[in-house]
């Protein structure tokens, strides 16, 4: 068992994210990885903290594994994209209590809406047996 603060774990700010081959910038998103299990680079399992600054952004991006993000403080805007074409088919907004479900593979991005304040969250991400095939 490992117990920690989140607060005592280290914090990384990230700066762009690869896309079909492409390194997208990213804003003012920092991320604190609470637990993970599984290969560093590809975790089977992790929990992760997320804070998107005012105004930031994760661009368009999608990836093998599934991942659950529940809002904890700000007001964001998700996003989730047709996966041949790269336009935007559905745009949600959500508040603190709210959460999103991303399954593998799916483009997606999430945006702050505040100018002004930060908006956190916690995301979950985990590979299923059948995400093998992705």
């Amino acid at each position: 068992m490992i117990v920690k603060s989140a607060s005592d774990v280290e914090e990384r700010k990230i700066t762009t994210y690869p896309y079909k081959g492409k390194p997208l910038p990213v804003r003012e998103t920092y991320i604190r990885w609470l637990s993970q299990a599984g290969p560093k680079d590809a975790p089977e399992y992790g929990l992760r903290f997320f804070t998107l600054g005012p105004n930031g952004e994760i661009p368009i991006h999608n990836h093998p594994y599934h991942q659950t993000m529940y809002i904890l403080s700000g007001t964001v805007s998700a996003t989730a994209y047709d996966i041949t074409t790269d336009a935007p088919i559905e745009n949600k907004t959500l508040t603190a209590g709210d959460f999103v479900f991303v399954p593998g593979m799916e483009p997606h991005s999430i945006r702050n809406l505040s100018a002004t304040e930060n908006a956190t969250f916690l995301c979950c991400i985990g590979m299923t047996c059948d995400d093998a095939s992705l």
